[in-house]
């Protein structure tokens, strides 16, 4: 065998060492909560509290914002909190964490969470494209972090695509269309009828009212019939209690998991993703269920869910820390993801070209 194999082989037993050192410690954390507390052990009965308790909350919120009880900005904060714990549930689902023996339980969650968070592809069909981003996490075939921006330079581009998946899509259909297992029309097809539903009411109500403004600045008088002022009524009451919850709760999510996970030199599982948890991103973590914080304990442990990630994040740091996984690095935004720190910008633009 070569130095080079040699080597190679070291290293690749390094990392399988490292990578079961962190494996053991969430493991092991989950086993002592478990003990302590017995009401983890009922892990359908919590799923399905916390997909009820989310769903609850978001019809709650905006009964009370129907009933001028709270304004539209805090209906839209306190509706996307609860919006993005029915993300954790579908997650979970995906990996059948919840009533893996009752398909109609589980099914029916799955449908719960479709609903809540519209502006996705449908779960069933996001569980093959999950599966895919484990396997081929880093990769130019990981479609679930691509048609998020990863990998993609720093600039005007990659933020206007951070905005929305489907706008993403559209913007770089030439871009993604030789990705392994990935068709656009599929994946528009997969959308429906939720995300089209979403996509035409919220670029609807962005439409009329961005018109609307202008032409008030302008001294333009419009006179809209009864019916139209109607449905913009309603359409103005679904944006505040379910579109635009949503919209932000994407913004933040897809921001934060698209610099968290490496691209394009990612040859372990070590280098997939990074823990962000600085303070700053304590308000986008709030709308994101503390996604940043918590999400890469999930790339090596998929059977522990999300409620428990939130309990042993911060006792297994010092593990991942000492393991050689990244903490708040920021900079790889600008590096298009790479984990290498000296990577050139010729080489990134190069690999983005390959």
């Amino acid at each position: 065998m070569s130095e080079t194999a040699l080597s190679r082989a070291a290293l690749n037993s390094s990392d399988s060492q490292r990578i079961k050192n962190i494996q053991n410690a969430i493991r092991q954390k989950d086993a002592e909560l478990k003990e302590r507390f017995a009401i983890f052990k009922h892990q359908d009965a919590l799923g399905l509290f916390f997909c009820l308790f989310a769903l609850a909350g978001m019809i709650a919120t905006g009964a009370a914002y129907i009933a001028d009880m709270i304004p539209a900005w805090l209906a839209i904060i306190v509706s996307c909190i609860f919006a993005s714990i029915s993300h954790e549930i579908e997650h979970d689902l995906i990996h059948r964490l919840y009533f893996k023996k009752n398909a109609f339980m589980h099914n029916l969650m799955m449908l719960l969470v479709w609903i809540m968070r519209p502006n996705t592809v449908n779960p069933w069909y996001r569980r093959g494209i999950h599966f895919n981003h484990h396997k081929v996490s880093g990769t130019e075939d990981d479609i679930e972090e691509r048609v998020l921006g990863n990998g993609m330079q720093f600039g005007l581009k990659r933020l206007l695509i951070s905005l929305d998946g489907f706008l993403s899509i559209f913007l770089r259909f030439f871009e993604l269309k030789n990705m392994k297992d990935y068709s656009f029309f599929k994946f528009v097809i997969k959308g429906s009828p939720m995300a089209l539903t979403f996509v035409v009411g919220l670029y609807g109500f962005f439409l009329f009212h961005t018109y609307d403004f202008v032409a008030a600045q302008y001294g333009l008088f419009t006179a809209y019939p009864e019916w139209f002022v109607s449905i913009i009524e309603v359409l103005n009451i679904v944006a505040v209690v379910w579109l635009l919850p949503n919209f932000l709760r994407a913004l933040c999510l897809h921001n934060i998991t698209a610099v968290m996970h490496y691209y394009g030199d990612v040859d372990s599982l070590l280098k997939q993703c990074q823990v962000m948890n600085h303070w700053a991103l304590l308000p986008i973590h709030a709308l994101c269920m503390n996604f940043g914080a918590t999400h890469t304990l999930h790339h090596f442990v998929v059977s522990q869910p999300f409620y428990l990630r939130q309990f042993t994040a911060k006792s297994v740091y010092p593990v991942m820390k000492e393991n050689g996984v990244r903490f708040n690095d920021f900079g790889s935004l600008l590096r298009s993801n790479r984990f290498a720190k000296n990577v050139k910008t010729e080489e990134i633009m190069k690999g983005e070209m390959a």
